[in-house]
């Protein structure tokens, strides 16, 4: 009786939305749609899972034509967006229906079953045409932009001409004419959109806009996060498949701020070696990716210690991390526009505790990898309400080598001298560098220059904060993501 159950279940699962008979490649065969989204010809041989592969359908006089992204592997069925792990390829499988009405129904039928899956129908989209090797362009023409034709994608391209042009159009773009927002980019547009939604009157609608990357730039942190997250490999076909498919992922928020001056990060904030390495290596950006290994062994070689504190409010199972004091943080103050307190918590009631330096590097992130290959803090989460603090404070230079060298897969964090914990808000207080008083450092966030210490490297700029006191404190799911499951 359970096993009759199952079947008829199962034969009520794969009932068939449509099926009439088609010509392919000159051979006569039946195509058909079943209520499990698969498209199935020549007797099951050939198939696509249309949520998974198939991102687009036209036809063109009295034919079908579906496209679709599948793997690059030896056999003709496609199939179950299980097999095959390599490149993805475009592709277009022709069918010719026997009439004008069965040629009707069948592209009903399957444009239907597709627009059923909410994807989205328009995307506005920032291209930075200076990041990384400046390859954005040639980018989005070669590999993106035919996909997002296939995909029946409208689009509008706006091309980033300075440094936070994109936080000034986002903050006054007319959201309600889009489904979405890709950057073809590195971390740093990204983040510059994210900025300019939460400076919007309207940003508690705004934040609910999915947001997609590219990777086209130095770090590609973000869209590394994310694909991996789904076992899949940081290819511009597979984040642009994210996008096209339009499932959405909640991503955590940090507000950092320094009296009235607010900055919103969803990636990372360094301070110490990692830092120094991300920012000074570029006077040596002529070495192409090998400057940030070769300027780390520069700065493991001549090790700085940089004095001052950190004081967080634990996650649950940390609660006996550091010191107890009985700091808290400060309230925010300034701005009357957008988002700026934070999330509601009283401060003064939670379990501060604090580490005190000197420290190698204190490094506050929001997500597993900071970049293509580094995944810096493996445990973190996109919408746990924690930031991951990895902390390094006294470390012999062969064993900081070592630990280093195991940042591509996360292995660094057992390093006995590393701690690595979840913080829900933090407090961090920079010093000068131990062995100049009057040198101090550079904190980092998402890839920008927040603060430039005196003696750093290019300490005359302007930077958005001084080398005091900041706060963080995290907003759990306040952004969203476009996500490939």
């Amino acid at each position: 009786m359970e096993q009759q159950q199952q079947k008829n279940q199962q034969q009520q699962h794969n009932m068939v939305i449509v099926s009439d008979q088609v010509l392919i490649n000159g051979g006569q065969t039946w195509l058909t749609l079943t209520s499990d989204g698969m498209l199935r010809w020549l007797d099951g041989h050939g198939c696509l899972c249309v949520e998974k592969e198939v991102i687009g359908l036209s036809t063109v006089g009295d034919v079908i034509t579906i496209r679709a992204l599948v793997y690059d592997e030896n056999g003709f069925c496609f199939g179950n967006g299980i097999k095959g792990r390599g490149n993805l390829l475009r592709k277009k499988f022709v069918f010719e229906p026997f009439s004008d009405q069965s040629l009707q129904n069948l592209c009903h039928k399957i444009q239907g079953y597709m627009d059923s899956l909410g994807r989205p129908k328009k995307l506005f989209i920032f291209l930075n045409p200076f990041g990384g090797k400046k390859t954005a362009s040639k980018i989005f023409t070669s590999d993106v932009k035919p996909i997002l034709e296939d995909a029946n994608i409208e689009y509008t391209l706006q091309e980033t001409r300075y440094q936070l042009h994109a936080k000034e159009v986002s903050r006054s773009l007319d959201l309600t004419k889009y489904d979405g927002i890709l950057c073809v980019s590195g971390d740093g547009t990204l983040v510059e959109v994210v900025n300019g939604l939460l400076e919007r009157e309207d940003w508690a609608a705004a934040m609910k806009m999915p947001l997609g990357a590219i990777p086209a730039g130095t770090g590609n942190g973000m869209i590394k996060s994310v694909l991996d997250s789904a076992g899949k490999p940081c290819t511009v076909a597979h984040a642009t498949l994210t996008a096209i498919r339009g499932h959405k992922l909640s991503l955590d928020v940090a507000t950092i701020w320094q009296g009235d001056t607010t900055f919103f990060s969803v990636l990372m904030l360094a301070w110490g070696l990692i830092s120094d390495i991300d920012i000074e290596s570029e006077k040596y950006r002529w070495m192409g990716s090998a400057r940030i290994e070769v300027y780390a062994l520069k700065r493991i070689l001549k090790l700085r210690k940089y004095n001052g504190s950190i004081r967080f409010v634990p996650a649950p199972g940390f609660e006996d991390v550091g010191e107890l004091c009985d700091d808290s943080m400060e309230p925010v103050t300034g701005r009357h526009q957008g988002y700026y307190q934070g999330p509601k918590l009283v401060f003064h009631k939670l379990n501060w505790r604090k580490l005190n330096g000197p420290f190698v590097s204190v490094w506050l992130h929001n997500v597993p990898w900071g970049a293509e290959h580094t995944m810096a803090a493996p445990d973190a989460k996109f919408d746990d309400g924690y930031l991951d603090l990895i902390v390094i404070r006294q470390c012999p230079k062969l064993a900081l080598l070592s630990l280093m060298s195991k940042m591509n897969n996360g292995g660094h964090v057992k390093s006995p001298y590393v701690l690595y914990i979840k913080v829900k808000a933090a407090i961090l207080e920079p010093g000068s560098r131990t062995d100049d008083s009057n040198k101090e450092g550079i904190i980092d966030s998402d890839g920008e220059v927040l603060v430039r210490g005196k003696g750093t490297y290019k300490s005359n700029l302007n930077s958005l904060m001084v080398y005091d006191k900041l706060q963080l404190v995290v907003d759990q799911g306040l952004a969203t993501l476009f996500t490939p499951i």
